[in-house]
């Protein structure tokens, strides 16, 4: 039983549901980011093996999932021991014409990467530039920035932990 109570709360089908149903692009890029963390990551390290200069878009694109990582999950900044310069950093990315900007200087760096040599670094291209078109889509409809109701829902889970040093400690 309590291995079926994790999965359920890991895996919130009504909050996803209730996501699709809203409208709001700002939600819809999120979910698409949460892809592009996956995507710099794994490209990013399988293109690090290769002899030229696309080694330092690889290792760019490892960097962009990280950092893509702690602005669409808010609730890592709380409990990572991170610096207050990146944490500022990182919270001026809250509204769709910001994260249409942060997506859009990403993706043309990784399509410069296309400059060096062709390589799977162009899905992450790919996947960046509609992250970014989704922003700007939200941004141009001027919709509202929201959460997406999974992450939502652990935050407050985390904000009744109390204090952010005292998690961050414990952890």
């Amino acid at each position: 039983m309590v291995s079926l109570d994790l999965a359920k709360s890991l895996f919130n089908v009504s909050g996803m549901i209730a996501d699709l149903k809203s409208s709001n692009f700002s939600i819809y890029g999120q979910w698409f980011s949460y892809l592009n963390i996956f995507l710099c990551l794994v490209f990013g390290f399988v293109n690090i093996f290769h002899i030229s200069g696309v080694v330092v878009f690889s290792i760019i694109a490892v960097v962009q999932g990280f950092i893509i990582l702690f602005i669409e999950v808010p609730f890592l900044l709380k409990i990572c021991p991170l610096s207050e310069n990146f944490i500022g950093f990182v919270s001026k990315f809250d509204t769709n014409w910001r994260r249409f900007l942060f997506y859009l200087v990403m993706c043309v760096i990784q399509w410069c990467s296309l400059i060096v040599k062709t390589t799977s670094l162009i899905v992450v291209a790919i996947g960046l530039t509609i992250t970014c078109l989704v922003y700007g889509i939200g941004a141009a409809a001027h919709q509202e920035f929201k959460n997406s109701s999974i992450l939502s829902d652990r935050g407050k889970v985390a904000a009744s932990l109390g204090n952010e040093a005292v998690v961050r400690d414990m952890l």
